[in-house]
């Protein structure tokens, strides 16, 4: 797949052929509601997403922080606020009826959901293609279902990964009815087309993180987390006050997209607070410095497709 740079002159000529592709990876993954206990599927009709051409890109300046030209910085009360009172939902780019022309993805990070689902409730069968679909659970319990014929569950210290491709349908939903499920849902655009559905999850040993990164994910089928078809590596970390650590990138071309969980982290010079998210892009290395006890994910993707 050739790449190409998502830059102002770009954008013209890759609407038309992205077109398609962004109408079968997003419009066709109408949200649904359903009720585990009754096992019935309601269209949410407030949910339906819509046709998104990229006519916006997120890695620009921002000119309401002060940061450097190579810098994005979103606060957290920043985010799309979607409340279905079953799902209450926060975008940090646009998704369904939250729509920011200069919030639209992150290089090929497209979505980033911090999503909260209440008992027994869900998202019935919807279909997804051509997307590498993340999630983390916070905490609590996520049922999942698909048409590969998978069926569990995950939790809490768990990664889940699906790479779409053709085209697959799937269900989650709250595995219990007196609590809460807390998860990220993150979507990123492949490096392949119409690759062969495939799913994947993994437990993580929360020790592995403290005062460090742990890498939860990678291009590669045998390094450490899952993988995905796309040249990005993920990493989670926990860290008390006054640690720090230099990341450093592992492609060119890459930028980091980081999303402070919990706490206050210095990202160089950037304060994030919690759910705060920070971009960062034309650089080898930064230092991440724990103000607090925090916790955070980092996203290393490709600036450009």
């Amino acid at each position: 797949m050739t790449k190409i740079p998502l830059s102002c002159q770009s954008i013209k000529s890759i609407t038309m052929d992205r077109k398609d592709f962004l109408k079968k990876g997003l419009v066709g993954t109408g949200m649904f509601v359903t009720s585990a206990a009754l096992g019935s599927v309601l269209k949410n009709e407030i949910d339906e997403l819509k046709e998104l051409d990229i006519i916006g890109f997120n890695h620009i300046p921002n000119t309401n922080s002060k940061t450097m030209a190579n810098t994005v910085f979103h606060k957290a009360d920043s985010r799309g606020d979607a409340n279905h009172g079953w799902l209450h939902s926060k975008h940090t780019f646009s998704f369904a009826n939250y729509y920011n022309p200069e919030r639209m993805h992150f290089g090929v990070l497209r979505v980033l959901n911090d999503d909260i689902v209440s008992g027994g409730m869900g998202f019935g069968t919807h279909p997804h293609d051509n997307m590498e679909i993340i999630s983390i659970p916070l905490e609590g319990d996520l049922a999942h279902k698909d048409s590969m014929g998978t069926s569990s569950v995950i939790k809490s210290g768990d990664v889940q990964v699906m790479s779409a491709g053709t085209g697959i349908t799937h269900s989650e939903f709250n595995n219990n009815k007196d609590e809460l499920v807390k998860f990220l849902q993150i979507w990123m655009f492949p490096n392949k087309r119409d690759v062969t559905p495939r799913y994947d999850q993994i437990t993580l040993n929360a020790a592995d993180r403290k005062n460090k990164l742990q890498q939860i994910l990678s291009p590669n089928e045998n390094d450490s987390g899952v993988w995905v078809h796309q040249n990005a590596w993920f990493h989670l970390a926990d860290f008390d006050k006054g640690a720090s650590q230099a990341y450093q990138l592992k492609s060119k071309g890459n930028g980091l997209y980081i999303f402070n969980l919990k706490g206050n982290l210095k990202v160089n010079d950037q304060l994030l607070e919690s759910r705060d998210g920070y971009g960062i892009w034309d650089i080898d290395t930064l230092t991440l410095t724990a103000e607090s006890d925090a916790e955070f994910l980092i996203m290393e993707v490709p600036m450009n497709m």
